[in-house]
């Protein structure tokens, strides 16, 4: 099977897999990562776009927030597909990697696996979580757990353990501080960092607009 018939097969499987996914974390979120994904690879060198088109496509396709917490379900599934698409183990190797390394889940964690295909792909999802698409989904996801919109008297928590993370159970806009605007300064291309640059700063105009007229200014 050649690239572009299992990015092809890759694909069919993924849409089917999330055909009822959260709406943050569906077939449309995997496709925009996949998209930056293959954007930031452009502009990087001696990285190997299969690995990291696969990275991106198979990147959430058990996502531990939705597996109460199992983070080995993920790269369990991916595996088995690729497996079965009789791809050579270390490409499998790879993406598992990837696919075990690439969420953010507080930012408190040491990394102890990195590669140019995973640093494409992490910033590729991180690009998805900021901006208009980011605050997007945050809300939707908010919405979706039955949190807040915003209570003044809940201080984001600024260094939550992982399991705090997980929960999740603050105020929506909260979740700025807890992830979406650190991660500018995490991203690792040259290419993400740019890209992240303009999208930070539509969140940060965003929170004064919401602040403002959350207290009748304007």
């Amino acid at each position: 099977m050649n690239h572009s018939q299992l990015i092809t097969s890759t694909i069919k499987f993924v849409k089917e897999t999330l055909s009822n996914a959260e709406g943050g974390h569906d077939w449309f979120h995997i496709e925009r990562v996949w998209k930056n994904a293959q954007l930031i690879a452009s502009s990087e060198q001696n990285a190997d776009l299969l690995i990291i088109e696969l990275g991106a496509l198979l990147h959430d396709i058990a996502d531990s927030k939705f597996h109460n917490g199992d983070e080995s379900i993920g790269p369990k599934v991916a595996r088995e597909f690729l497996e079965d698409q009789q791809v050579d183990e270390n490409t499998i190797h790879e993406v598992t990697q990837i696919i075990k390394h690439i969420s953010f889940k507080g930012g408190h964690q040491e990394a102890t696996y990195t590669s140019k295909e995973l640093a494409i792909v992490q910033d590729a999802d991180r690009l998805d979580a900021i901006g208009a698409i980011g605050i997007a989904r945050t809300f939707n996801y908010g919405g979706f757990k039955g949190n807040k919109l915003y209570d003044p008297d809940i201080a984001p928590k600024l260094n939550m353990s992982k399991c705090e993370y997980k929960k999740g159970d603050n105020p929506t806009v909260n979740h700025f501080y807890e992830k979406l605007l650190l991660l500018k300064n995490l991203m690792k291309t040259q290419t993400g960092k740019r890209l992240a640059q303009q999208r930070h700063q539509y969140m940060e105009q965003f929170l004064e607009q919401f602040y403002a007229e959350w207290n009748g200014e304007v």
